[in-house]
């Protein structure tokens, strides 16, 4: 009995064994959650998108940069107020030093100024392109790796440099097709000022904080309930949920916060950048929301976030660090913003607008005896700047499946030699 037994588990393992080649292959097939293959059209259109994104800011005369895809763990550490440790890829070099897949661009923009530029005294004007890391879950389809193009203006702390930055974004996002978007534009001072007036402790500041990243106004007033707070700060507190913030709103929150300077700041802030929007003609574009907080700790003033319909994230997110810079040993008052090319795309896609493909590819197919008149005629045709794709005719297809195939992949011109 206890024969048969070994032989029936001896069956099964070795079935077992049999089987982890074909998982193995099955699961080579497949990436990682989060991550995902971008081919064909799709590849196509994004790198046409990002090419289009890029003369913007060279419009505006900002000069590109590369930054390396990990960085040590420092560059993005809890006291910089970037991405959460648990949210980041971690990995060990050699020498066992902690490294990580970046997760922001930021953070490595600011560590090759204060390298580079330590002595410059003029603004620096940097863009870059980029893929982030993030090690979050991934509900409702969130990527872990995503492309981002953005912008760093440092060494500016004027509201000049404010609005410029805000309307290269809005350039950016009518270069990309977009007719209907919204840029929210807050002040990280509103919150802080707001929250040391009130006297909150660190846990209390970051239940609202987490109140009104999740969009949970009513938890916010019930929140603003259970504190002891006089009429002009639960007033402020009101403001919290508010959308939209127009002048007239400006004016009253000014007079609710007369008592506190931070908050007052804040607000004369915001209604300055305003009048200088109003000057580039983009003010229809953005949206006063005093409520507006970021997970990206470093924010010092302006913050802004850009939304349009067939996305539920933000497509692009930015704002002022003035204290960013000194993790690094160099002063600078710094802006910038990142669009997240991904979620642009998905909105693009959703709003059904197209980015423009032009398609010039031709195709030479040629028999045998034909190689070399074919191999000559594709390179002159390179030669001129034409496109030309050359395949050995295969005696098992028909001038049919070569003109179909052409079609599929949008070839201009088929040629048969």
């Amino acid at each position: 009995m206890q024969g048969r037994q070994k032989n029936h588990l001896s069956h099964n393992q070795s079935f077992f064994c049999e089987q982890i080649p074909y998982l193995m292959k099955r699961q080579l097939l497949h990436t990682p959650e989060g991550v995902r293959d971008i081919y064909n059209d799709e590849c196509e259109k994004k790198l046409i998108l990002q090419d289009e994104l890029l003369k913007v800011q060279k419009q505006y005369v900002y000069h590109p940069i590369q930054t390396p895809t990990f960085e040590f763990f420092d560059t993005f550490g809890r006291e910089i107020g970037t991405t959460p440790s648990k949210d980041l890829y971690k990995f060990f070099d050699r020498e066992g030093n902690t490294l990580v897949l970046r997760p922001d661009i930021t953070p490595s923009i600011a560590r090759c100024a204060a390298m580079y530029f330590g002595e410059e005294k003029m603004p620096i004007r940097l863009c870059y392109m980029g893929n982030t890391f993030l090690n979050n879950s991934s509900y409702q389809g969130r990527l872990k790796e995503s492309t981002q193009l953005g912008a760093e203006l440092l060494g500016d702390s004027t509201v000049d440099a404010d609005a410029e930055i805000i309307a290269m974004v809005i350039d950016c996002l009518k270069k990309a097709g977009l007719k209907e978007f919204q840029l929210s534009v807050g002040h990280a001072e509103f919150f802080r000022g707001l929250t040391d007036a009130a006297g909150l402790k660190e846990e209390q500041e970051e239940e609202l904080h987490d109140l009104i990243s999740n969009k949970n106004y009513f938890g916010v007033t019930e929140f603003a309930e259970t504190l002891s707070l006089n009429d002009n700060l639960k007033a402020l507190f009101g403001m919290l949920g508010n959308l939209y913030t127009g002048s007239d709103e400006l004016q009253t929150a000014k007079k609710y916060a007369s008592e506190y300077p931070r908050i007052l700041a804040a607000i004369e802030r915001l209604e300055e950048l305003h009048q200088v929007l109003k000057i580039y003609g983009i003010d229809k574009y953005v949206s006063v929301e005093l409520g507006i907080v970021s997970n990206y700790q470093y924010y010092t003033g302006i913050i802004f976030a850009g939304y349009t319909f067939g996305s539920g994230e933000p497509i692009v997110k930015g704002g002022r660090y003035d204290e960013l810079l000194t993790y690094f040993g160099k002063e600078s008052a710094s802006i910038g913003f990142a669009i997240v090319i991904d979620q642009l795309m998905a909105a693009l896609s959703r709003q059904k607008i197209e980015i423009p493909v032009q398609y010039q590819n031709e195709l030479i197919i040629y028999d045998s005896k034909m190689r070399s008149e074919a191999i000559k005629k594709a390179m002159e045709l390179r030669t001129d700047g034409r496109n030309v794709e050359l395949m050995a005719r295969d005696i098992s297809k028909t001038e049919e499946d070569y003109r179909t195939y052409a079609k599929q992949n949008h070839f201009v011109n088929v040629t048969f030699m």
